[in-house]
């Protein structure tokens, strides 16, 4: 399962900033001229997920799958029948906004056989500065239970290390051993850490290693 996959599952913990980056990557493959869509399979949790940025989607041409009660005060965990058509060719690139942990991506174990069968890559995102990750070993154990509750096997790691609007430069750096370490723990390639537009100052270059990203998910409060 490749990089190329046209299917892409993100997925990792709570909290860890799967939302944005499914964003950032569905705005930026949008940008290059193809047919996009993206499934919002977070069932569980009613806050951060792909569902609440659907205008920002359609704006850029982006086809929205969302929950069926996704937008309302009910949160009731149902698929949209429409999710199975991401199956088709005419859906294009797809990224699956999973679940948190293992609760959240349980609904990906039905989707399993036809996922394995179409192909897909599956990025496991992390985040040192979030509660019950904040170790590699943590870390390590929370993909197990995730793959496990999905059905599905990660392809690749994404650090995605950041204090929100506080983060700087050298917090960026300082979760590079936490990422090296459980790439290592886990078997998968670090495909890459995230720098937010908002951790860099003027003239700061981007290291290498890392790829800058867009803050599209905001609190409710800002």
């Amino acid at each position: 399962m490749s990089e190329q996959a046209r299917i892409t599952v993100v997925c990792g913990h709570y909290g860890c900033g799967k939302t944005n980056l499914t964003l950032n990557l569905a705005l930026e493959a949008a940008a290059a001229g193809e047919r996009v869509t993206v499934a919002d399979l977070d069932i569980v949790n009613p806050y951060f997920r792909s569902s609440e940025y659907g205008g920002l989607l359609e704006e850029h041409g982006v086809r929205l799958i969302a929950p069926v009660f996704a937008g309302t005060t009910l949160d009731t965990p149902t698929l949209p029948p429409e999710l199975y058509s991401i199956f088709e060719p005419q859906a294009g690139r797809v990224f699956i906004d999973a679940g948190g942990d293992n609760a959240g991506v349980t609904a990906l174990g039905g989707l399993h056989g036809q996922l394995e069968e179409t192909g897909y890559q599956m990025l496991y995102v992390i985040n040192r500065y979030r509660v019950l990750s904040q170790t590699p070993e943590e870390a390590a154990a929370l993909l197990g239970e995730i793959e496990a509750a999905s059905r599905l096997k990660a392809t690749a790691l994404v650090n995605n290390s950041h204090l929100g609007v506080e983060t700087q430069l050298q917090d960026l750096l300082a979760a590079l051993g936490f990422a090296q370490r459980t790439s290592q723990l886990t078997g998968l390639p670090l495909l890459y850490s995230t720098a937010p537009d908002f951790a860099l100052k003027e003239g700061e270059p981007l290291p290498e290693g890392f790829r800058p990203v867009k803050r599209y998910v905001k609190f409710m409060w800002e």
